[in-house]
């Protein structure tokens, strides 16, 4: 059995404008935390879903076929493999996300229309 974590007051020891890093491991997913305010660049994971799960603070996720999505406290948002997507934040946000340990990151240059 693993050592229990307080999420938040980890998130809350993070001075810096953005920080990700891995909480824990389930099976073949890992849990990360998220800590941040700004934006992620444009990507996809083409082997693996994403699910979201916001703490604090409001999380935009936008898509490049779809309208944005607004994420608040408590709110969870599950982003299918290959989705086209971009995280961004106006005020701190901490958010948790779930997906497969060896997910790929594949940033793109160019969004599509």
């Amino acid at each position: 059995m693993s050592e229990m974590q307080n999420v938040l007051a980890i998130a809350n020891e993070v001075k810096e404008k953005h920080a990700n890093f891995l909480i824990s491991e389930v099976n073949d997913h890992c849990v990360r935390l998220a800590v941040f305010t700004g934006k992620y660049d444009w990507h996809h994971h083409p082997d693996s879903d994403e699910l979201f799960i916001v703490l604090e603070g409001e999380l935009l996720i936008d898509f490049q076929d779809r309208e944005t999505a607004v994420l608040k406290a408590n709110d969870s948002l599950l982003i299918p493999k290959g989705t086209i997507h971009r995280t961004r934040s106006h005020v701190r946000t901490v958010n948790l996300y779930v997906e497969h340990t060896q997910a790929k990151t594949v940033i793109i240059e160019k969004v599509p229309c």
